[in-house]
């Protein structure tokens, strides 16, 4: 597997950060986490903040997977949203974690403002709809999400989305005000160099191949090992079999992402003139932004299993120009792919391994927010308040139809059923 950041633009704007070296030798902390992206970040921390002694170990670089490549949106909620959650749990469980639905965005902003974190942030999200169907989706979701206090959105008609977005292609959409988007290799960099100042320890290219469980588990890299009250795994997409039962229950995808050539202040404002990020409300959807120095940046598409297509320029391209014509042959600079963890149910895996090794994993795409909420509440139950991590580790997590061998084409088959029913308004 590579070791250093792939050829982003993420990665070429990235703010300096210093290179961690590998572990070596035997070392003794309080918690032990795996993975060096937003969701160990975060849970790294918070617990720091709060006095715990915390051993970072990072396969990679800091933000190597989905954290430092994805689109850069923050959005609310869950792949799957509050009413599933509702439907599956009942009132107390669906109180919870509705009120936590919005937090991560909160989270982000409170960590941007406390350490100075230079991302770009930009304020406002809006889901923009095809059919008529989809705006009646987002008119009950905006009832959905007010009822659990989310009191900054607003439904578009087809005049406001025109205003927000120069195309052709939308009938309607919403804007959520609390939504934004961020640079997001500088916002796990700058959390990265936050938990480092208050005497947290990140250890780079530095894989780990096995746990060992027991009243002190024992976490071993090649060269070193890290003996720790708690253990924190939080590889996700990355995680590859370091823990089965994990794996089992959940796929690794791929998502393309695309920059252009900076557009212009003039052109890149008559694209999106209030600087707002936009995805769609198709199930494989398109989502895309602009960059702080002007440039398009349009992901979409979905590769189950998350092989590396051999063209994503090729991929996304026919979408960006549907999308607007107006930049059809448009340079683009720099394509790329990311892995994100999928589960059956579209909800995330949050949970306990005996009594002391935790993980999170499986964000389903909304990646960005859930990861900050993620480590808050693994933090907090370390510290001995549980009840939000067992809100979360109540969710079912089911095995995918098939198993491991036909669940990629099982699930592909399953996306194109929705692809057909969005393409027909069905």
């Amino acid at each position: 597997m590579p070791t250093e950041h792939i050829a982003s633009y993420y990665a070429a704007s990235a703010n300096p950060s210093p290179a961690r070296p590998a572990l070596q030798g035997a070392l003794e902390a309080d918690v032990c986490v795996v993975g060096a992206g937003f969701t160990g970040i975060s849970a790294a921390l918070f617990l720091a903040e709060h006095g715990f002694s915390v051993t970072v170990l990072e396969a990679a670089r800091v933000g190597f997977g989905a954290s430092g490549r994805n689109g850069g949106q923050i959005v609310n909620s869950y792949s799957r949203d509050i009413d599933t959650i509702e439907r599956t749990l009942g009132p107390h469980q669906a109180k919870l974690l509705g009120e936590m639905a919005f937090e991560g965005g909160r989270i982000i902003r409170d960590r941007i403002d406390t350490y100075g974190i230079r991302c770009d942030l930009k304020d406002g999200g809006v889901f923009a709809a095809f059919t008529a169907k989809q705006m009646k989706h987002l008119e009950a979701q905006k009832s959905l999400w007010e009822r659990y206090g989310n009191d900054q959105l607003e439904l578009l008609d087809n005049q406001g989305i025109r205003q927000v977005v120069s195309t052709e292609l939308y009938v309607g959409g919403m804007l959520d005000k609390s939504g934004g988007h961020i640079h997001p290799l500088n916002l796990v960099l700058g959390e990265a160099a936050a938990f480092e100042s208050l005497g947290g320890s990140i250890y780079e290219q530095s894989p780990v191949i096995a746990i060992e469980p027991g009243e002190r588990p024992l976490v071993r890299t090649s060269q070193g090992s890290v003996r720790a009250r708690f253990v924190i795994v939080a590889g996700n997409a990355y995680l590859g079999d370091l823990l089965p039962a994990l794996s089992a229950k959940s796929m690794p995808c791929g998502t393309q992402v695309v920059t252009t050539a900076p557009l212009g202040a003039e052109l890149a404002s008559s694209l999106l003139p209030q600087d707002y990020c936009v995805e769609d409300c198709s199930y494989l959807l398109d989502y895309y932004r602009l960059s702080a120095d002007k440039r398009l940046i349009f992901g979409g598409g979905v590769v189950y299993g998350a092989r590396d297509p051999a063209n994503v320029e090729a991929l996304v391209r026919p979408n960006l120009e549907r999308t607007f014509p107006q930049l059809r042959g448009v340079p683009i600079e720099y394509a790329w792919t990311g892995n994100f963890l999928l589960t059956l149910s579209r909800l995330p895996q949050v949970g306990r391994i005996g009594s002391n090794i935790y993980y999170s994993q499986g964000c389903s795409g909304h990646g960005v927010t859930f990861t900050h909420v993620a480590g808050k509440v693994l933090a907090e139950a370390l510290r001995g308040q549980a009840e939000r991590f067992d809100a979360f580790a109540a969710l079912p997590h089911y095995p995918f139809p098939g198993g491991r061998l036909l669940r990629v084409p099982l699930t592909a088959l399953g996306a194109w059923y929705y692809q057909i029913r969005d393409r027909f308004g069905i």
